[in-house]
């Protein structure tokens, strides 16, 4: 599987009032990132994008986006890909898109980025000429999918997984409720996840710390804890100096506000799962997380 940072693409980035990007794939050339209103959303995502590789830039209008889409076009430099938001302040996400249409035709891929229930979209959203859907706030694992395999289809969501990719696989579940850490537990091994449990952060860290390179193919962290919360332990995670640190990590929380997702974004998780949660998207979620994890090391 190749990664990003070998492809030599360009991509057009939208989001809200975080702005639009310009994404280039061109490893001699640094990242350039012009922060508007929105700062965390653009840090965050320029921090993933010069992780990927890439170098970009953005702009808060749709009407630009057009203008520069047209342009591209003209030059013979058409860009690979465009993330759009749905909801901007010029000119709406699916009018923008509809207009890029107009203007590039149906080659590449043109994905929406909302905050909200996609389903009130999707019909305008396909007749528009939309690829398909992301979900704000946007998780590394989430873009680089969508970058490396664009699908000319809305979404189901995830990956199709099979109990046969579970099989062996190691989990660090952290949670401090007895109750919800024995369900939990009994949904992951009941499809062949092998499965350590800590009762808090504290205890997380300190495991994650001793653990020997690839003891652990992820970890379930739910956010409030005692001592340690969910967001500190990643931090603290993040910032040791072996393998470990760049394990995924998947918040586990009650709540579901977009704020905590940031949060978990910026504290540098990968993936976000409300409580209560559903066993079926846990195991999904775990799924294509690990896959893809496995796919960029390739």
């Amino acid at each position: 599987m190749s990664d990003l940072s070998q492809q030599d693409i360009q991509t057009h980035f939208m989001t809200g009032h975080a702005g639009f990007w310009k994404i280039e794939y061109k490893d001699q050339q640094d990242p350039k990132l012009y922060a508007d209103d929105d700062m965390d959303t653009c840090t965050s995502i320029a921090k993933m994008l010069r992780q990927m590789g890439v170098r970009s830039e953005w702009t808060v209008s749709g009407k630009e986006a057009i203008i520069r889409a047209k342009l591209a076009k003209e030059i013979g430099d058409d860009f690979y890909a465009y993330i759009i938001d749905w909801l901007m302040p010029d000119m709406n996400g699916i009018e923008t898109v509809r207009r890029i249409r107009s203007e590039i035709g149906d080659t590449q891929p043109i994905i929406i980025l909302t905050a909200y229930d996609w389903n009130e979209i999707e019909q305008e959203a396909k007749e528009a000429g939309v690829t398909t859907i992301l979900e704000k706030p946007l998780f590394a694992s989430d873009l680089r999918e969508v970058l490396l395999h664009p699908t000319m289809a809305l979404p189901e969501t995830h990956t199709p997984h099979t109990l046969e990719d579970c099989k062996g696989k190691k989990i660090l579940l952290v949670e401090d409720n007895s109750l919800n850490q024995e369900i939990a537990k009994t949904a992951l091994e009941e499809v062949g996840f092998i499965v350590d449990t800590a009762d808090d952060g504290i205890i997380a860290v300190d495991k994650i710390k001793k653990a020997k390179d690839e003891q652990y193919d992820l970890i379930l962290m739910d956010i409030q804890m005692p001592l340690v919360d969910g967001y500190t332990a990643t931090k603290q995670i993040r910032n040791l100096d072996t393998k470990m640190a760049k394990i995924p990590i998947i918040a586990m929380t009650a709540n579901a506000f977009e704020e905590d997702k940031e949060k978990a974004l910026v504290a540098g998780m990968n993936g976000f799962l409300t409580k209560p949660v559903d066993p079926k998207k846990l195991i999904q979620t775990i799924h294509k997380i690990i896959q893809e994890e496995e796919e960029s090391n390739c």
